[in-house]
């Protein structure tokens, strides 16, 4: 029988399986579609690096039964998330992947996004929006553990396997958006650090901006009181929860 999630907060859900569904994007009256592509043109010419490309969103999210999360998506593009500053319109909540990188001494890494980014210099988990499936491709639970892999390898230079990262907690924050948070196997600080070095300057290298600038390794939510920028609103929770199985 499904059960009913409580409202929307800052939540933690423990799951051990993910059951996914599409389901098409709601229309739109014509003048809420122009309002959105007005908002989403401003915010274009403020920040040209923004861009209008494929993204999933989350179309719905029930208890299948205890730990097994029945989870709708829906392909969208950036464009989408536009609606959020339009008067009387309502977005889809974002669906992202995230990794809890500990290192062998118990502290989790977080990251600062650049100033280039949607988000200039929040500290969050490593990560990034959900891509949807290619090529008749399916989007499944390997597929969204090998889009949390290669987000730790093109933004920490990690190279992780997809079948190492577990499934380790669901959030729900703002604006409804969804996180899939999965936890790396343990390295050493000096990995970490060097890792990251050598992405970021590879990114420079091909006349990029890395899209982390800075990152940090916290022992306890405390800490992020230290930090110099926003937090991701996920991140004192989920900092929280690796302290206590320590």
């Amino acid at each position: 029988m499904t059960e009913t999630l409580p409202p929307v907060g800052i939540d933690l859900f423990d799951v051990e399986r993910l059951l996914l569904t599409e389901a098409a994007e709601p229309p739109l009256p014509r003048k809420i579609a122009e309002a959105r592509d007005r908002v989403w043109d401003m915010a274009t010419r403020a920040n040209p690096t923004l861009f209008d490309g494929p993204v999933v969103a989350c179309g719905g999210l029930e208890w299948a039964s205890p730990r097994i999360l029945r989870l709708s998506w829906v392909g969208v593009t950036y464009r989408h998330y536009a609606l959020r500053r339009v008067p009387g319109a309502t977005a889809l909540p974002s669906l992202f992947v995230n990794v809890v990188q500990p290192t062998d001494d118990g502290r989790v890494l977080a990251a600062r996004m650049s100033p280039s980014t949607a988000a200039p210099g929040r500290w969050q988990l490593p990560g990034g929006s959900v891509e949807p499936p290619q090529n008749g491709a399916v989007l499944d639970e390997s597929a969204l553990a090998g889009q949390a892999a290669r987000e730790l390898a093109e933004e920490l230079g990690i190279g992780a396997a997809p079948e190492d990262l577990k499934l380790w907690v669901v959030t729900r924050g703002e604006n409804g958006s969804v996180g899939l948070t999965y936890l790396a196997p343990a390295l050493p600080e000096a990995t970490l650090r060097a890792d990251f070095a050598a992405a970021a300057a590879a990114e420079r290298a091909h006349g990029r901006e890395p899209e982390l600038a800075d990152i940090a390794l916290l022992h306890s939510p405390d800490e992020l009181a230290d930090l110099v920028g926003p937090n991701a609103d996920y991140l004192e929770p989920i900092v929280r929860r690796y302290a206590r199985r320590r």
